[in-house]
């Protein structure tokens, strides 16, 4: 019995949908239907121009104008050590002087075989205006007098080793070695950098490398200041850096401040392009597709699809170099929502 009973009110279940279906009007509406011809409320803006440049901003480093190590020529004892960490030197400043008693003994020496010889080869040539002695005999005295200079020269030059000196004016780094040490050329003695003037080193994308001239201005700023600091390219890199597709850019600090300091990071700041009078819309009006970019255009109450080109952009504006005119009026809200000719209304115009 209790079987019957549940078919029982599961037919009347079935009667009752049946029967609210029957009520409904032949040409009702599908549910949703008639949704793609309500008009939308969309925000739009009015093609104009302005002018418009591209900024790029890129981290970059500063640098010593010079810097350079402090490296011995030869092997020796250090007998004197100037290295004033941290100051100025001047160049030509002995920093380090090593043991060259030596060289010194072996240039005394060849000093007074020099003067025996040059003796010898002055009382040679009297006696060869005389016929005493021929030709070959002065020759061989002249000879040795010419090789005892060239050794006195390599002497000299030898001792001139022994003395390390700073190659510029700059700034001394902190010092690696201390008095009595034994140094080959292999050890390193200081550091200096030239620091009267900076430079700053970046790297652009490889479509900006055109635009990378000996001259052109550049901003930056440091951490820690409020100030824009200017800077002018020198150089750049020969080749284009095959993994990042980069360019490094070098440039010439053209400020001088306490806080730019070398190793210093730099937040660099490039206007790349500017046009007085470019043709601009919002960014957010363009819509990228695969293969063009589009923009909806408000005419006569409907939108229509209209496929642009760009050109330079900031934050807020891109300029439409073709696919528009000045006057048109650009949809810029609501953009997933439209479809090419449906009904607009126009909520706020900028």
């Amino acid at each position: 019995m209790k079987g019957k009973s549940r078919l029982a009110v599961l037919l009347l279940f079935v009667c009752t949908i049946a029967c609210k279906d029957e009520k409904k009007p032949a040409n009702a509406p599908a549910p949703g239907a008639g949704k793609g011809n309500a008009t939308l409320q969309v925000e739009a803006f009015i093609v104009k121009t302005q002018s418009l440049g591209e900024q790029l901003e890129v981290p970059g480093t500063l640098m010593p104008f010079e810097q350079t190590e402090i490296r011995p020529e030869i092997s020796g004892r250090v007998v004197k050590l100037n290295i004033p960490e941290g100051s100025f030197v001047k160049r030509g400043t002995v920093l380090v002087k090593l043991f060259d008693e030596d060289l010194q003994a072996q240039l005394k020496k060849l000093q007074v075989q020099l003067q025996i010889n040059a003796k010898t080869a002055e009382r040679q040539k009297e006696l060869l205006t005389i016929g005493g002695i021929s030709q070959q005999e002065y020759d061989l005295s002249e000879l040795a007098v010419s090789n005892l200079r060239a050794d006195i020269d390599l002497i000299r030059v030898n001792i001139t080793k022994t003395e390390i000196r700073a190659p510029f004016d700059g700034r001394i780094g902190l010092k690696s070695i201390s008095d009595g040490a034994y140094i080959s050329p292999t050890t390193l003695v200081t550091t200096i950098s030239q620091v009267g003037q900076l430079k700053m080193e970046f790297s652009v994308p490889e479509k900006y490398s055109d635009m990378m001239r000996k001259g052109r201005p550049v901003t930056f700023s440091v951490a820690g200041s409020n100030k824009t600091f200017n800077a002018n390219v020198l150089a750049t890199e020969s080749v284009i850096e095959s993994n990042t597709r980069t360019l490094r850019v070098r440039t010439i600090i053209a400020s001088k401040d306490p806080i730019l300091v070398p190793g210093a990071f730099a937040k660099v700041g490039l206007k790349l392009d500017q046009d007085d009078r470019a043709l601009i819309i919002p960014t957010q009006a363009v819509i990228p597709q695969a293969r063009n970019k589009r923009v909806f255009v408000y005419a006569n109450g409907v939108a229509k699809s209209q496929v642009v080109t760009t050109g330079i952009r900031d934050s807020s504006f891109v300029q439409v170099t073709d696919g528009l005119k000045l006057g048109d009026t650009v949809i810029t809200t609501g953009l997933l929502a439209i479809r090419p000719d449906a009904k607009i209304k126009l909520s706020k115009v900028q």
